[in-house]
Parts: structure tokens; C-alpha cells; sequence
């Protein structure tokens, strides 16, 4: 799993629309930029993000590369439903529409599904999929069933993803997962995953995926403004006030918000690669230079603290070791 990798949410049509081209073409810029972990799932896109993945991967060698799914979602055809949008914020026909099953059936049904989609033998890594509302069904038949899978060998690797902290922190301390993908709950916004979930994910040797760390989008610019999205819908005028006092300290030092949202991300020693979505080629190359590009300096760090942006025992990446 490389030190980055790319989050395939865009390539379902999240908020906009792109052409298969555009797609690959994505796929293709972080390629260049040596990433080989790419994360996707079922309900991005209704399927889309699968299939347009697996498209743009097919021909290169597969042990050269990395691909995470998830399951949790069931895809259902939906014919009376099938001329209008989708409702989940992808810009897709709601041709299908998505059941929540937890069982082992539907882990299998699932991960057969995604497979297909994707045009692949098998997946690296299975994530069981925002199971906060479902945390027994999730504990009790979804784990169990990839815990088999995993033993068969059908699986290498299984875990949880979800924007929720405390719901990670339960399968890190009760199970035998291998990964979780946190979402928005540590980025330079904020670190709630600092309280407990990182430290175990450290102390158990469980991988952390550091997901959505641009807050949907509200970090991704230079210039925070109102009407960015926050957690997948318009940013609160405090979280944009926020972000827009993080941006100064930011620029004060010569580095972009971005760019800093990125080093930032990296630097926990829990965390083993930063998901960093993207558009279009063009974004992608951005992203991935950002976050190869040196670190900003320990003065910009230090002044966050100071100012209570950013938490005193959150770890910063050190220029002098980079």
C-alpha cells in the first residue's frame, strides 16, 4: 500500500458529472504520480466508481497495485426510479437504489457484485461501510463473514470505514480487522480520531486509512469561502470561519491550505496512506505534487497551536527529517 492513494468517490459523478475519459484519465495521472492504492465502493455512483475503476486499471499488472471496496449496500435494481437522480449527492440515474444488509448473504452478494463491476478475481481489501447505524448486524454477521473470507483467501485484508471515530475505535478494540479509513475526523480541521482511535490503531498494529481530509472540499482551496461543502453538504459559517483563520496562519508562512491539509494528514505515525480524492487529471497531479512537496515549516505549526487551531498533541510532520 503506497504512501497515497486515490479515492474513487469522484469517478461515481459526486457532485458533478465527468466523462468516462475524463475518468481513466484521472486514474491514469495518479498512476503517473506512483500511486497504487485505489479505494472505492458500491455506493459511489450506484456502481459507476467500480466499473469506471476497474476500466482504467485493466492491463496493468494486477499484483502491481492495490484496490479496496466496501460492503454494507446492496445494489437493487430500481426500473420505477430509473429516470431520476440519484438522492445520494452522485450524479447518476437512481437506476438502482441501496439496501443496507449486514448479514453474511449480503457480504457475499456484495463483494460478487463489486467484483463484477470492477472485472476483477478478487479485491485486496474489503471495508465494512458506514456501519454506525448498524454497529450489531456490522459486529455480529458482517465481521464474522469477512473474517471467514479472509481465512479461505479470498480476501487479504479486511477493516471498517466511517466518518465516525468512536464507531472505528469499537472494531479496533473488539475484533481482528487489519484497517480502518477514517473520514473527516483527522484533518487539519479537526482530530477527533486523536482522543483514542489513533493511539489503539497504533498500539494493535491495525492500519489507518486517512480519508476525506479535505472535509469534502472545504480545504481543498486556497481561499475557504461559504457555499464549499462540509461533511456533504454546505459548510456552517463557523466551520468556514475556521477554516478561513487556518488558511492566514497558512499563508502567513508561504503555504497553501491544501498543502498544508496534506502534510498534516501524513504525519501520525498511526496512519499508513492518505486517500486523496480528485476530479480530473489536473486536480489529481495537484494533489499528488502537494503532498509530495516539503513540509511547511515548525513556526507555521507552532502558530496553529497558539492560536487554538490546531491541538497541541497532534503530531506535525518535521521538515528536518523530510
Amino acid at each position: 500500500m503506497t504512501r497515497l492513494g486515490l479515492g474513487c468517490a469522484q469517478l461515481g459523478n459526486l457532485y458533478t458529472a465527468i466523462s468516462d475519459e475524463t475518468a481513466s484519465a484521472t486514474v491514469s495521472a495518479a498512476w503517473d504520480a506512483g500511486v497504487r492504492y485505489f479505494d472505492t465502493a458500491p455506493h459511489y455512483g450506484l456502481g459507476l466508481s467500480e466499473r469506471r475503476l476497474g476500466a482504467a486499471l485493466r492491463g496493468r499488472p494486477r499484483d502491481a497495485y492495490t484496490i479496496s471496496t466496501k460492503v454494507g449496500r446492496l445494489l437493487v435494481p430500481s426500473p420505477s426510479t430509473a429516470g431520476e437522480p440519484d438522492p445520494a449527492g452522485f450524479v447518476v440515474p437512481a437506476a438502482y437504489r441501496r439496501e443496507w444488509s449486514f448479514t453474511a448473504d449480503g457480504v457475499v452478494r456484495s463483494l460478487a457484485g463489486s467484483l463484477d463491476r470492477l472485472g476483477l478475481n478478487r479485491v485486496d481489501l474489503v471495508l465494512i461501510h458506514d456501519p454506525e447505524d448498524h454497529s450489531r448486524a456490522a459486529l455480529d454477521e458482517a465481521y464474522p463473514a469477512l473474517h471467514a473470507l479472509r481465512a479461505e483467501g479470498v480476501v487479504r485484508a479486511i477493516g471498517v470505514g466511517s466518518t465516525k471515530a468512536a464507531v472505528l475505535d469499537r472494531f479496533v478494540a473488539d475484533t481482528d480487522i487489519d484497517a480502518v479509513l477514517v473520514a473527516g475526523r483527522y484533518t487539519l480541521l479537526e482530530q477527533p480520531a486523536l482522543d483514542s482511535l489513533l493511539p489503539s490503531c497504533l498500539r494493535r498494529g491495525v492500519a489507518v486509512l486517512n480519508g476525506g481530509v479535505f472535509n469534502s472540499g472545504l480545504l481543498a482551496v486556497d481561499e475557504p469561502h461559504a457555499g464549499l461543502p462540509y461533511e456533504y453538504r454546505e459548510a456552517p459559517d463557523s466551520i468556514v470561519a475556521r477554516a478561513r483563520a487556518i488558511a492566514t496562519v497558512c499563508a502567513r508562512h508561504g503555504v497553501s491550505l491544501p498543502g498544508a491539509a496534506l502534510a498534516f494528514a501524513a504525519a501520525h505515525p498511526a496512519i499508513a496512506s492518505v486517500v486523496i480524492g480528485a476530479q480530473t487529471p489536473e486536480q489529481a497531479r495537484r494533489n499528488f505534487a502537494l503532498a509530495a512537496a516539503p513540509p511547511p515549516p515548525a513556526e507555521m505549526w507552532a502558530e496553529l497551536v497558539d492560536h487554538g487551531l490546531l491541538r497541541a498533541d497532534a503530531p506535525v510532520p518535521d521538515r528536518a527529517a523530510a
